[in-house]
């Protein structure tokens, strides 16, 4: 280091920290090492040398960047990651491995991997600084790419580990490209590894570039704060957090989980946006807080038109910082991505390199302008629609939390549970989404997906639901949980709700949750009536509502139900740490839909229950 950076890291008086860095140095061989203090100076030397080295490329509108990432490098890489745990433990549906053997594999992956090249040191805490939710991290990389990416996402934090010192208590990242080709992509896919180390709080994350595989504030720090929330008693979840308006200038603030293209970005858009992926909820003096512990976004860009999503629109379209990934440069240096609403260009350069109309891989595959996971991140200041209360330590009041999936069959397009404990079982453990062609696999088929967090899990599933059970018995206002459903269809295949009835559905829980309106008893939890839909529709939309869509959408259909239970019975009855409580929760609803058909058949109209 040079006595500038060693005087930056002895500011902080932290030997456990300092112990960190001198063993990534000892380990990883970099020729020099960069102390990242959050100053407006190192952010600002963080985006130049992102440029200068070729990692990032500047753009037509001043502050935007784009980076490309390799073509075998798209998306978080499910196979090469793992939960590093002792002595070969085993957990349901999470990708394990030996935590010696993993270690020791991946310490052989970045032995000398930064020779050459300049260590990153950031410092950052996931939610607001000072704040009783807030964990601190350190990101040691040497990719401009990612540290330019952090200092956009998360708060810069130097300063509270300099005021915490010994104290702090840190999660730790340690991150390397590897080697790269001529476009400045990470080379060797093939060695691309993701270890989360769990006893020891790190991720270890080399031979890639993809943000989900290398931004280690994002989705791997959820993996250990999961763990963290499990012994802690609170909740770290994958979901957006929204203020809704309602009446009289009230807001009230919701959380909600959705699996990939369900509808959460869209939603989370209506709202006054506090966040759009995750949330750490705790319990407050009987109530439940939230915090967003990112300050960006690291969003999906396909589909983004100005039609549909004229808030993100106008963000990406304007002078901002905003870096993108694996999008397409026309000649004139404009970016284009599938499904702006725009003609696709001739030619541009994109993941790929030189890229034309038609133009397939080595596969013969057609390769699309820019990727269907093609990304931008961008500060939370950007959105006009951003609620005040974004950085408050003491987070803000949550009053309904929602979940989603894609489902073309089953549920109502808006319910709300019983209590929580029936919510958490059968709203938010039984959650599934049908695939869509973003996923591997069939499309149609239901992909099993408890509170839309499967993929990110470190825990065993069943002490997680144990957890959500417990978090709920002691709060004394519990937010009100609902599920939601856009994706369903008729007959032939036709939606059945438009786009915008949304932004009803999300009326109608902001008035439930303030008890302005009455609901009708149903098998599976409480639904909207007839006549206060119609006067939303008219309020929000002004639209009218008929009768007939209403008795269409808001169909008990019993044997559809029924099969879900017995598909979600299946799954948690061979995980041995499933509470009996869950099971009963199940069984009563199976009773009550068995009850419902005996007595007015297989799809039953809501004016039964009324």
């Amino acid at each position: 280091m040079s006595d500038e950076m060693y005087r930056r890291l002895m500011n902080i008086k932290n030997p456990e920290l300092h112990k960190f860095i001198a063993w990534a140095i000892d380990l990883c061989k970099p020729d020099s090492v960069f102390i990242n203090t959050g100053s407006s100076e190192d952010f600002d030397y963080i985006r130049k040398k992102a440029i200068e080295i070729g990692e990032e490329m500047p753009l037509k509108i001043p502050g935007h960047t784009v980076h490309f990432d390799s073509p075998y490098d798209q998306a978080r890489a499910r196979e090469d990651t793992a939960i590093l745990l002792p002595g070969g433990q085993k957990l349901p549906f999470i990708r394990t491995k030996d935590r010696d053997e993993g270690l020791k594999e991946m310490y052989s992956l970045l032995d000398g991997v930064m020779k050459g090249r300049e260590m990153l040191v950031g410092f950052y805490s996931l939610g607001p600084k000072g704040s009783p939710f807030s964990i601190l991290a350190v990101q040691i990389t040497d990719s401009y790419y990612v540290m330019h990416n952090e200092n956009i996402l998360y708060r810069a934090a130097y300063d509270e580990f300099v005021k915490q010192g010994e104290r702090a208590r840190f999660l730790r990242f340690l991150h390397s490209q590897g080697e790269l080709n001529e476009m400045k992509q990470s080379k060797n896919i093939k060695q691309r590894r993701i270890y989360i180390d769990l006893p020891g709080e790190t991720v270890y994350s080399v031979n890639t570039q993809y943000g989900g595989n290398s931004i280690g504030l994002k989705k791997l720090a959820l993996r250990l704060t999961i763990k963290r929330a499990m012994e802690e008693g609170w909740l770290s979840e994958h979901m957006f957090l929204i203020g809704v308006e309602g009446p009289r200038g009230r807001v009230t603030y919701f959380t909600g989980a959705f699996p990939s293209y369900s509808g959460k970005t869209s939603t989370a858009m209506i709202g006054r946006l506090l966040g759009d992926d995750l949330a750490f909820l705790r319990n407050v003096n009987g109530e439940v807080k939230a915090v967003n512990p990112e300050v960006g976004v690291f969003g999906i860009i396909e589909g983004i038109n100005p039609i549909d999503d004229p808030l993100i629109y106008e963000v990406l379209t304007r002078p901002n910082e905003i870096i993108f990934s694996n999008i397409l440069i026309t000649e004139n240096g404009e970016v284009y991505w599938n499904g702006m609403g725009k003609p696709e260009p001739e030619r541009g350069i994109n993941y790929t390199g030189k890229w034309w109309k038609g133009k397939t891989d080595e596969k013969g595959n057609p390769v699309p302008p820019s990727h269907p996971n093609a990304r931008f991140t961008v500060s939370l200041k950007a959105f006009k629609n951003l609620d005040p209360a974004y950085d408050d330590p003491n987070g803000v009041v949550v009053g309904g939390i929602i979940f989603g999936g894609r489902d073309p069959d089953t549920l109502v397009p808006v319910f709300e549970s019983f209590n929580w404990e029936h919510g958490v079982v059968t709203i938010a453990a039984s959650l599934e989404s049908e695939r869509t062609a973003a996923v591997i696999g069939k499309p149609g088929e239901r992909e099993f997906n408890p509170m839309a967090n499967l993929d990110f899990l470190s825990v065993d599933l069943g002490v997680y639901i144990s957890n959500y059970l417990k978090f709920g018995e002691v709060l004394t206002r519990p937010p009100k949980i609902f599920g939601v459903n856009y994706f369903l269809r008729d007959e032939q295949g036709r939606f059945l709700n438009s786009k915008e009835d949304k932004r009803v559905w999300l009326q109608w829980m902001e008035r439930r949750i303030h008890n302005e309106l009455n609901a009708i008893t149903t098998p599976i939890g409480y639904i909207p009536r007839y006549e206060d839909l119609r006067i939303l529709f008219r309020e929000v939309l002004n639209r009218d509502y008929g009768l007939e869509d209403y008795t269409k959408q808001f169909a008990i259909r019993t044997t559809k139900l029924l099969e879900k239970i017995d598909r979600i019975w299946k799954i948690y009855s061979e995980i041995p740490t499933i509470p009996k409580r869950f099971f009963d929760v199940l069984e009563e609803q199976k009773q009550r839909l068995l009850d419902a058909r005996s007595k007015y058949g297989d799809v039953i109209p809501p004016q039964k229950f009324e």
